[in-house]
Parts: structure tokens; sequence; C-alpha cells
């Protein structure tokens, strides 16, 4: 189990590793969008980064909900709304959490795929973020008994696995949906960006 201070580093290393991963994220939204999916989320997990590190944690929900409106106050657009939710959704629903242990993972994450297709209104299969978070979620509910470190990495697997996925997928949402099957052979940035951060927080659980 990790505690609230170990989330708060957990989430330090994730906002370095998708800061690291700007140009990466913003070369995949160039494929399908406006190419300035890396800056956004640079600019979401730089102001979430700044924020963490003042935090004096009560709670591990406390250090999601705090990522979460960063986001949400700091990316503007779709962006930071659908990735605001994704932490703000999953830390409420472990409020009454003690620290992030597996089943605490599995809770998170089914939260965070539920309140982001809700604000969307996307679903799996739409080549958008849903496409890595679904998997990752369905990953860590069939790891909630193992350790948190092996439910992290399965997360993690999951995402990544999501992201090959929607290469095969028809954009039905934002700019890409115009391209209709010339989107094809590229991943949406949106599932980079999710693989990107369930890889960094496995990472952490096992340095």
């Amino acid at each position: 189990m990790l505690n609230a201070e170990e989330v708060k580093n957990m989430m330090i290393a994730v906002s370095d590793a998708v800061i690291q991963n700007e140009d990466r994220l913003s070369e995949a939204d160039r494929q399908l969008g406006d190419g300035d999916h890396g800056i956004g989320m640079t600019r979401g997990f730089t102001e979430a980064k700044k924020q963490l590190e003042a935090l004096d944690p009560a709670s591990v929900s406390q250090v999601f909900i705090t990522t979460g409106m960063a986001l949400m106050s700091s990316m503007g657009g779709a962006s930071g709304v659908v990735f605001g939710m994704l932490f703000q959704s999953g830390g409420m629903a472990i409020a009454k959490a003690e620290g992030l242990d597996a089943q605490a993972l599995s809770t998170f994450l089914n939260a965070s795929a539920e309140g982001v297709m809700n604000i969307g209104k996307a679903k799996p299969g739409d080549k958008t973020m849903v496409d890595a978070l679904v998997p990752a979620a369905e990953a860590a509910e069939v790891a909630k008994d193992n350790a948190i470190h092996e439910a992290l990495a399965a997360a993690a697997k999951g995402a990544h696995q999501g992201m090959e996925a929607s290469k095969d997928m028809i954009a039905q949402h934002g700019r890409a949906r115009a391209m209709g099957e010339k989107c094809l052979g590229h991943p949406d940035a949106g599932t980079v960006s999710v693989s990107v951060i369930f890889q960094a927080a496995s990472d952490f659980a096992v340095a």
C-alpha cells in the first residue's frame, strides 16, 4: 500500500513524465488534430506538480483531487476537463481510503472511466482516451487482490494495449472525426497520454 505522501511523490513523477513526453504527445496529436495536445498536457501537469509540491496531503484522495483541479484550471478545453475528471472522479471514489492499495486503485479507475465517459460522451471504440482508460480499469479490476505495484503494472499494460488498439479505430469525436479512415494507423493522442501516466505510476511503484 502507498500512503498519501508516497502517492503525492508518485503523481509528481507522473507529472515529470508527461512534461518529458510533450513532443511525443504533440506529434501524436499532429497526425489527427491540431498538434497542441502535448503543450496543454505540459501546462496542466506543470501546474499540478507545483500544487502537489506545496501540498501536505491528509489522504490519497486529496492528492488525486488536487491533481484533477489543477489540470482543469490550467489546461482549458476538452482535454483539461476530461483529464481533470479522470483524477477528480477517481479521487472522490476513494475518499475514505487510508492508502492506495490494489483494491483502491480498481475503485479509482472504475470511477475515473465512468466519470470521463459521462462528461466526454465517449464510449470504448470511439478513438479517445477512453480506449486506454477502460482497459487500464479492467486490468486493475483483475489485479485487485495483488500487490499495488503489480496492479499498477497491470493498469499500465492495459493502457498501452488500449493505445495500440486505438490505431485500428476511426475517430468519432473532435477534429479527427472528419478524417474518417485516414486516421487509421495512428493512436489517439489522449490514449498516449493515459499510457504515459500509468507507465510512470507503475515505474514509481517498483523503484
